[in-house]
């Protein structure tokens, strides 16, 4: 007998879901705000008897937060600025002409998706130490100012806009950034946006190449900075403090997502991939 999964069900399924998700943020939450003088316990792990900042101020007091948060803007920026760049001047001459090879240099784009970050470290580093870019926010930026997903996601949006509309702009006397500029970026807005949200959680949550790439905090972003609570012997076993780090750096993140959501969404099915 075949069982028809009800609206209430499915919702049902969806809210546990999304209950097991939330878990570990809900934890590092109440965690971050649990008195440093009350220690975990059994049966006590998730909410204490009373809340208090006290380790958000600590974690601010032992960490240069504001200059974490002014490198991992610019980096941020500096890759998404790039990559919209890049990404859109290949798209357009992948979407609007023909020419010898256009296949298969597409192809080898793509291929760059299927090649894992840690195995790029060594070249990268290579080459940011060769261009004396070692420990410096363009240093940490540069090997991602091309994005093969990027490209292949405003690619696919700029296919689905009918050739008739560019032809009209091109016959008005619109030149090929204009028409680049006021047609096609114009009309997929929702996929730019999609590609700012995934470059921003990506970048702002490096971890590795970050730590790599730079060896003072004048230029570590967050999530290399909060390496400067694991060196600190005296607080390993501080969950608390740990996890109001933890969430001083992503927090935002999360905020910025829960806001933008919809456009997150919007851009994906605008371009096709389901």
């Amino acid at each position: 007998m075949r069982i028809r999964a009800t609206p209430f069900f499915r919702f049902a399924v969806l809210l546990v879901v999304a209950a097991l998700m939330l878990t570990p943020l809900l934890w590092a939450l109440a965690a971050s705000l649990r008195p440093p003088e009350i220690p975990f316990a059994q049966g006590s792990v998730f909410f204490a008897s009373s809340f208090s900042l006290a380790n958000y101020a600590k974690a601010f007091s032992l960490a240069p937060f504001a200059r974490y948060y002014a490198n991992t803007i610019m980096q941020v920026v500096a890759i998404i600025g790039a990559q919209v760049i890049t990404a859109s001047l290949a798209a357009y001459a992948f979407a609007r002409y023909r020419f010898p090879g256009d296949r298969a240099l597409f192809i080898i784009i793509l291929l760059q998706m299927m090649i894992p970050t840690a195995a790029l470290l060594v070249p990268n580093f290579s080459t940011i130490r060769f261009l004396k870019l070692y420990n410096t926010i363009p240093g940490i930026a540069l090997p991602f100012f091309g994005s093969a997903f990027a490209t292949f996601l405003l690619r696919q949006s700029f296919l689905s806009l009918p050739r008739d509309l560019a032809d009209a702009a091109a016959i008005d006397g619109c030149r090929w950034d204009q028409e680049l500029r006021n047609v096609y970026l114009a009309t997929s807005r929702a996929s730019v946006a999609a590609i700012v949200l995934s470059s921003l959680s990506y970048h702002w949550n490096d971890f590795l190449w970050p730590l790599v790439v730079t060896q003072s905090d004048t230029v570590r972003p967050l999530t290399a900075g909060l390496v400067r609570f694991t060196q600190m012997g005296e607080i390993g076993a501080q969950w608390g403090l740990l996890s109001a780090a933890t969430m001083i750096v992503t927090l935002p993140l999360f905020i910025v997502f829960i806001v933008f959501q919809k456009q997150f969404v919007r851009g994906y099915i605008s371009s096709g991939i389901k």
